[in-house]
């Protein structure tokens, strides 16, 4: 680890400043991070990023607070992980708070109606622009595409499960590296040793961390009584079959299948959440702009579906307390296991830079969430642009044009 040459408090300062600069989603999050921590203070070297950022990207939940976890983790072990992928979070859930409580509370008042209903068709652009810029990172082969085109299919025209695709994708990826090694090359590939041309990493730093199961037991026994804590003393208090403790048991289980950020996991919660009556398919619009316009991790337009689920359905509390207690609930279990992934699943990976196989896994499953976040492009598209199944709005396609 770096923590000998990296201050803990000046590490503590820039991820304290991230928490409300990290505008512009995963890739501008993503940017930020690897321009300070990596080009302007050299705290950690560009394969140490990109291992992360891979590990990450193969995980379930926000990508960019899990990167900004693993680095802390990295210079200061499990407290700077903490203090890390905290603060990357907590502004975002203040200003969420109160912009949740304004789309709610205050929809009627013509100005805030009017803000709502603009955001709705940049949103339909901001998530076709994702599908351009992941798929310009991802797609840097002919087969990759076919992945992303796979994916597409499965889940727009088959209705196919979103962690199924992520497995195919991942087993797809082993299969093909097998095959056609070179398809999965970042760089140059060697013909004759059948073997990709990369920078190696040194033996020291193969070696910062050394995995051990009795480390990966205990944290997992930690953040199993984390999470009981708190899911059960919701269900003690409201009951099973409450609102709270069905938006706990619902958000627990998405924190785990969130693959690929949370536009490739957006039309699973939006499903759920408008079939419970939570909220409906152009309030969920709402929260994902939102979440694209404020600080923090895309993946908070969870919270706004927590917040809304529990106000629409407060048994028995007003609807403010059960708003706030719905929002905090989903935000503590969808970003839990984001501690305990990198926590658990870091030094293992450290153990296994280089290893071809994990590689090829990470980039199947990344050219696949192309084609899901194609999928919800689509979606969102028609529920904006056709809000009536065939009546088309043309203030929301020009809207959508100009912010492409």
């Amino acid at each position: 680890m770096n923590s000998l040459t990296v201050p803990f408090k000046d590490a503590l300062k820039f991820w304290a400043k991230l928490g409300f600069i990290s505008f512009g989603g995963p890739a501008g999050q993503i940017a930020i991070m690897h321009q300070e921590v990596v080009e302007r203070r050299s705290w950690i070297n560009e394969n140490q990023f990109l291992r992360a950022l891979n590990f990450c990207m193969l995980l379930p939940g926000p990508e960019a607070q899990q990167l900004a976890t693993y680095i802390g983790w990295r210079m200061h072990g499990t407290l700077g992980g903490i203090a890390a992928g905290a603060l990357f979070v907590i502004p975002s859930i203040f200003v969420m708070l109160l912009l949740s409580y304004l789309a709610v509370a205050h929809i009627d008042i013509p100005a805030v109606a009017a803000a709502f209903y603009g955001i709705q068709p940049v949103v339909v652009a901001v998530v076709a622009e994702a599908v351009l810029r992941i798929g310009k990172k991802a797609l840097r082969h002919g087969f990759l595409y076919g992945f992303a085109a796979a994916a597409f299919a499965a889940i727009f025209f088959f209705k196919i499960p979103f962690p199924y695709i992520v497995a195919g994708a991942a087993l797809g990826g082993l299969i093909m590296q097998r095959i056609s090694p070179e398809v999965f090359c970042k760089g140059d590939f060697d013909e004759k040793t059948r073997e990709c041309l990369t920078e190696t990493e040194s033996k020291a730093d193969q070696q910062a961390q050394k995995p051990s199961w009795t480390h990966f037991f205990l944290i997992l026994l930690i953040f199993s009584g984390l999470w009981i804590a708190v899911v059960g003393s919701v269900w003690i208090w409201a009951g099973y079959n409450s609102t709270l403790s069905q938006i706990a048991m619902f958000f627990s289980k998405a924190a785990f299948v969130t693959f690929g950020g949370a536009y490739a996991v957006l039309s699973y919660i939006t499903d759920v959440a408008v079939s419970n009556g939570w909220l409906t398919a152009k309030q969920m619009l709402i929260g994902l702009g939102l979440a694209e316009s404020t600080p923090g991790p895309l993946i908070m337009v969870t919270q706004f579906v927590g917040f809304l689920g529990a106000w629409h359905l407060p048994d028995g509390l007003t609807p403010l307390t059960a708003g706030i207690l719905g929002a905090l609930i989903t935000t503590y279990v969808t970003f839990l296991p984001s501690f305990f992934f990198i926590f658990a699943g870091a030094p293992f990976i450290e153990s296994m830079a280089g290893n071809r196989r994990l590689q090829a896994s990470l980039t199947g499953v990344t050219a696949a969430v192309v084609g899901v976040v194609l999928n919800l492009a689509v979606w969102f598209g028609y529920k904006v642009i056709l809000p009536n199944g065939g009546s088309m709005d043309y203030f929301a396609l020009a809207s959508a044009i100009i912010s492409l």
